[in-house]
């Protein structure tokens, strides 16, 4: 399982980032994926979860109306939209999939919001 995040980057306040996650060695179509951020200092925790047919998306409720999870089955990648950034969504960014129990997570994406 190979999971291979890319996107994040620098971005003021109010900005816009689309972050992508590109897997691979599992059924895709399967797969539980969301993505997750880890502040420095902080735990990591739950930004958006999005079923393995796309039609059930979860969100922690600090993003919701900003950030979009998405998923393209046929590239076999789950993106995450995110717009109207804030100085406290910087953190780094981790993609994770859940297939048939077994749990794996990308090498993650710093974003950082500030001007």
């Amino acid at each position: 399982v190979q999971l291979v995040e890319s996107g994040g980057g620098l971005v003021q306040p109010g900005g816009s980032l689309r972050l992508s996650c590109a897997a691979s060695g599992f059924t895709f179509s399967s797969a539980l994926m969301s993505w997750h951020r880890q502040a420095p200092g902080k735990e990591r925790e739950l930004v958006a979860s999005i079923s393995g047919g796309g039609t059930i998306t979860n969100y922690k409720d600090s993003v919701k109306g900003r950030f979009t999870i998405s998923r393209d089955n046929a590239k076999n990648t789950v993106y995450l939209q995110m717009n109207s950034l804030k100085p406290e969504d910087t953190a780094v960014y981790f993609c994770r999939s859940v297939y048939r129990a077994f749990e794996s997570w990308g090498q993650g994406t710093q974003v950082t919001v500030s001007s």
